[in-house]
């Protein structure tokens, strides 16, 4: 058969000489069968095509009346992939067609994730990246490349400005959110500027810093200036905020050696101003009469999504429930806000190899952008998804459609239906979906333990027949040993809606998304105007 031939028969097949632009269903295949109109797929993709064409976006600067980022931290591409078929498969799916809320925003691009000197990078010279638009070293925060890193005296002149402070400048209201501790990489780079992101609180200066004049990053949360200051900020991390001779409400001591208690001084230097430690003073904290909340939900990092109590002072809000509050508190300021939230402990279970706890805060960072979507609109809004980094997970295996992705892998039989048995290895074991390049390996506290505390390397197969890979307290197998699995250097998704979104597309450099936030806020421009 010719290509001329060739592509008449497959019109024919898919019935395209039906896709009239009057309705009319026309010609049938060869099969008597209106394809267009049975085939669900076929359907599905005309209506993806006819839904991108009628899209509109503001492109104008300034058209952003507010700006709200998500960070997923170490949330790769097989990261959400595994995320999106999980919860499909928690709600009764077989999962792969299933979509996490940011996965329907209309502009989707790729952001390259190197450090000026790694190949392969942290969270602080991501995040300082995509909140001051210049790239930097591995382990520095909101300073330029010029610096040593953990050196205070090479920080001379290297200071950038973020975006939040940009924002506080120009009279917007700002707010940060994250479920690590708040003092941590992420979180951090929107508000400090330190050549070490181990800095947290004083107790972590070493001499030549404390000699030179460098600050920790607790403190610098509270001489943040700018405008009115800091609106929000929620996350974990009450440690660096109270000094040794302070116990917090879960009977943990402070780490600052200075005997300043950063809580007090929040409520001293903001009017209306609130000052919150579990779940219950969360919900009872009234967004429209509070102007300054700062939520310390944690000694140190938040508790994982599955492992969080709702109850007492060990309870804490979700990632949605604190970005919720967050926007009630923020939009009240009529210029407009900038709001940055990151679910931080993704990362953390990746490291531990712990698929489920990475899966399901990635699933709870899909609930927190659902709520952002409800509350604001395309219209004024700029909402971006992205990671600042991925990791060594990936997805493996012939698992047939539907198969869990916690799970043993059960392939198809040559017939094409699903197999009775599980798939194994050359050496007759049986394997899970997802795993680990490098890591700790496996080992499974579903009975016992907290994965928090380590366990012993344990290189090599297991026999997984018994063994329930889907439990939370399940850790993945990994090919290489190492005491802690690490970040990977691929590309992560962005995903956009709302003006300037369009600037979203192809591969770009991490920086470039502080530039789409300037363009769609005229962040710069606003700032300089107010001074």
């Amino acid at each position: 058969m010719n290509k001329k031939l060739l592509v008449l028969s497959v019109s024919a097949m898919l019935g395209l000489a039906a896709c009239s632009d009057d309705g009319d269903k026309g010609e049938t295949g060869d099969s008597g069968k209106d394809w267009t109109a049975v085939n669900q797929w076929y359907v599905d993709g005309q209506s993806r095509v006819a839904k991108a064409q009628e899209m509109t976006v503001n492109n104008e600067a300034g058209a952003a009346k507010n700006i709200i980022l998500f960070v997923g931290d170490g949330m790769g591409v097989s990261t959400v992939t595994a995320a999106r078929i999980l919860e499909g498969q928690l709600n009764g799916q077989t999962g792969e067609e299933n979509s996490l809320s940011f996965e329907t925003l209309p502009y989707v691009g790729l952001a390259k994730t190197y450090n000026v000197d790694g190949q392969t990078p942290d969270s602080a010279g991501t995040m300082t990246a995509m909140v001051t638009g210049v790239k930097t070293d591995v382990g520095v925060i909101g300073q330029a490349e010029g610096v040593t890193r953990g050196n205070c005296a090479s920080t001379e002149g290297q200071n950038l400005v973020t975006s939040l402070e940009l924002a506080a400048m120009a009279g917007l209201s700002t707010g940060v959110v994250s479920t690590a501790r708040i003092t941590h990489a992420t979180p951090a780079a929107t508000y400090a500027h330190v050549p070490e992101r181990n800095w947290e609180n004083d107790a972590d200066l070493p001499e030549e810093a404390v000699t030179n004049g460098c600050t920790d990053i607790a403190s610098q949360l509270l001489a943040f200036d700018y405008g009115s200051g800091l609106n929000v900020v929620m996350g974990g991390g009450r440690r660096s905020f109270i000094p040794t001779s302070v116990t917090d409400p879960e009977g943990k001591s402070g780490r600052r050696l200075d005997n300043r208690d950063l809580t007090n001084e929040w409520l001293t230097k903001y009017e209306n101003s609130a000052y919150v430690a579990d779940r219950d003073q969360f919900l009872a904290l009234d967004p429209m009469t509070t102007d300054h909340a700062l939520g310390l939900f944690n000694s140190s990092h938040m508790e994982y999504e599955l492992d969080r109590s709702t109850d007492g002072v060990n309870g804490e809000p979700s990632l949605a429930e604190m970005t919720a509050k967050s926007i009630d508190i923020l939009q009240k300021n009529d210029k407009g806000f900038v709001l940055i939230v990151e679910a931080g402990r993704i990362d953390h279970a990746h490291h531990a190899g712990n698929a489920a706890r990475a899966l399901h805060d990635t699933i709870a960072l899909s609930e927190a952008v659902r709520v952002a979507m409800e509350k604001t609109s395309a219209d004024d809004t700029l909402l971006m998804v992205t990671a600042d980094h991925s990791h060594v997970f990936t997805i493996a295996g012939y698992p047939t459609r539907g198969n869990p992705i916690l799970g043993l892998v059960k392939g198809n039989g040559s017939d094409g239906q699903p197999a009775i048995t599980n798939a194994t290895d050359a050496n007759g074991m049986p394997y899970t979906t997802v795993g680990y390049t490098n890591g700790r390996g496996y080992a499974n506290l579903a009975t016992g333990g907290d994965e928090r505390y380590g366990f012993e390397v344990a290189p090599g197969r297991f026999d997984l027949n018994y063994v329930d890979t889907q439990s939370a307290g399940f850790h993945q197998e990994a090919l290489v040993p190492l005491s802690s699995e690490t970040h990977a250097g691929e590309d992560v998704g962005i995903f956009a809606r709302g003006p300037g979104s369009h600037l979203v597309q192809g591969t770009v450099e991490q920086n470039h998304l502080f530039h789409v936030m300037n363009h769609a806020g005229n962040l710069v421009n606003k700032a300089e105007a107010a001074q």
